[in-house]
């Protein structure tokens, strides 16, 4: 079943929240694009006004969902909520600050209560592939594709989360779950595998690989060995994984299903295509074992995601570093110098 945005979305009412970031802020556009009226929730702490220039400025709540009375309180009607609204970073943040990682327990449970108590008919929750087992990621020579029924959601003593940050997201999918069972909502969790693109900034790897290529990094440094592999997926793949979900008529009250590519890239691999399109290549790399680097190797099964809509991921990895790419090279203010970039980094 291939769905139609317009025809799901064209009139509906929709709240974003953490609507001003990376991937809330595409798939904004493309929600208002499919004619839905939507709403966006931020606290701005790490999402950007200048992300929602096609929003009208009326449309957008400024809002700490941290805060659970102001969450009640200020939460618009809507028959959808995509929620992206959470606290996060790339792996540096999340191993040094799990404590912090963990105020999405309260995020999650106040965003659910508010749109339960507002009438929404449908949430999609943006998890992520941080919720499956690391015994299960182990190996740079694995080319396992992770299957939602692996994240051991509701097989007793099978959980193994990535750290607080996979703790706190398959907490916030079964939360999600407790609403749903509960006739509040449906619910769904797309549990998202290492997204980038436009808009991303310098603490995720795609953004901070780039940036140091683009300032002829010598040597060039590379967190691990960079034989680790991930299955990069371009924004707009992932913005129309979360839509699929969001329009899905469906007779489960809830689920979760993998948004991602089944392709494993190592970061090597990254990085060489990242040096043939700009043109240039170090004399040296410097792998910097000592680096937190998470997994040794991640990729998404979709066969759910094929079974359900008839789609899965489609843009191919040198065309979504191309497009990443240039609009990263014309971004106004990033780093001028290796200097700016390292505190940059530190900073995050």
């Amino acid at each position: 079943m291939t769905i139609d945005f317009e025809s799901a979305y064209s009139g509906r009412e929709v709240v974003v929240t953490g609507g001003a970031s990376f991937i809330g802020s595409h798939l904004v556009e493309r929600l208002l694009e499919a004619g839905a009226d939507v709403w966006v929730i931020d606290d701005f702490s790490s999402g950007r006004r200048e992300n929602l220039g096609s929003l009208e400025p009326g449309r957008v709540i400024e809002l700490d969902l941290a805060d659970r009375s102001a969450a009640l309180a200020e939460f618009p009607e809507a028959e959808y909520v995509f929620h992206l609204a959470a606290i996060h970073g790339g792996r540096g943040f999340i191993d040094t600050f799990p404590d912090q990682v963990l105020v999405n327990l309260a995020i999650d449970n106040n965003t659910y209560s508010a749109a339960a108590a507002r009438g929404v008919r449908r949430i999609v929750h943006a998890s992520s592939a941080c919720v499956y087992p690391v015994t299960l990621q182990a190996e740079t020579t694995s080319r396992h594709l992770l299957q939602e029924g692996e994240a051991g959601f509701d097989v007793p003593g099978k959980a193994f989360p990535d750290g607080a940050y996979g703790w706190a997201k398959i907490m916030g999918e079964y939360q999600l779950a407790q609403f749903a069972l509960q006739g509040r909502f449906q619910g769904a969790s797309a549990r998202i595998f290492t997204a980038y693109g436009e808009r991303e900034n310098e603490s995720h790897a795609a953004i901070a690989l780039i940036a140091k290529a683009l300032l002829r990094m010598e040597p060039y440094p590379i967190w691990g060995d960079g034989r680790q592999t991930r299955n990069f997926t371009y924004v707009s793949d992932t913005v129309c994984g979360l839509m699929n979900l969001g329009a899905l008529v469906d007779a489960e009250p809830f689920r979760a299903v993998n948004v991602g590519s089944d392709t494993h890239h190592t970061v090597l691999d990254f990085v060489e295509m990242v040096f043939d399109l700009i043109g240039w290549r170090p004399k040296k790399l410097d792998l910097q074992s000592w680096r937190p680097v998470g997994v040794s190797s991640r990729a998404s099964d979709n066969t759910l995601t094929r079974d359900l809509f008839g789609w899965e991921p489609s843009v191919g990895l040198e065309e979504g570093i191309r497009s990443t790419l240039d609009w990263y090279a014309a971004r106004p203010g990033r780093p001028a110098t290796t200097t700016e970039l390292e505190e940059l980094l530190l900073a995050r």
